[in-house]
């Protein structure tokens, strides 16, 4: 496993019987490192809340992501700033040494599950994962609209237009700019 860029760890032995609060908070350098990993322009802020206890099957941390970034227009590639404040649940869960084919049984309480190993969990690079997880696949800045409808590309409406006029294949042999031949 590779050093995180933001790395925030917590020791297990710090995990007490009942629920722990920690906060998070990655600084300007953590964060440019950051926006490098996941190709974006910048990250202006990311902090995360967290609620730590411990259960039978490892630590369950849940809390709030807040992030402020700049993402690149997928048509464009104008910038495109977005606001991240998002709940999450995480089951931090120690690695076993035993075959990695195993199966896992873990419990469905919609946590997203992250694997450790040591005597820590990190924090910051779980803020990290849950950020890359929530950053939009596909950034639009204004322009990309118009953008599209320059190089040929249909909207969603009208691909759904001209698939009920002419049927799947016709709309196919429209994009083609061949005749439809069935």
């Amino acid at each position: 496993m590779t050093a995180s860029e933001f790395s925030r760890p917590h020791r297990l032995d710090q995990i007490g019987a009942g629920e722990s609060q920690v906060h998070v908070a990655a600084d300007p350098a953590e964060r440019a490192a950051l926006a490098r990993r996941f190709d974006i322009p910048a990250i202006d802020s990311l902090e995360a809340d967290y609620a730590i206890r411990r259960d039978a099957t490892g630590i369950v941390a849940r809390g709030r992501i807040r992030a402020s970034v700049v993402q690149s227009c997928i048509a464009t590639r104008d910038p495109v700033p977005a606001r991240i404040d998002e709940d999450f649940a995480i089951r931090f869960v120690p690695e076993t040494e035993g075959d990695p084919n195993d199966e896992i049984e873990l419990d469905a309480d919609e946590c997203d599950t992250v694997f450790y190993t040591g005597s820590a969990i990190d924090l910051g690079e779980a803020a990290a994962e849950t950020l890359a997880l929530a950053l939009d696949p596909f950034p639009r800045s204004p322009n990309a609209e118009a953008t599209l409808k320059r190089a040929g590309v249909l909207s969603e409406e009208e691909a759904k237009r001209l698939a009920e006029e002419s049927g799947p294949f016709g709309a196919l042999a429209a994009l083609r700019g061949t005749p439809d031949k069935s």
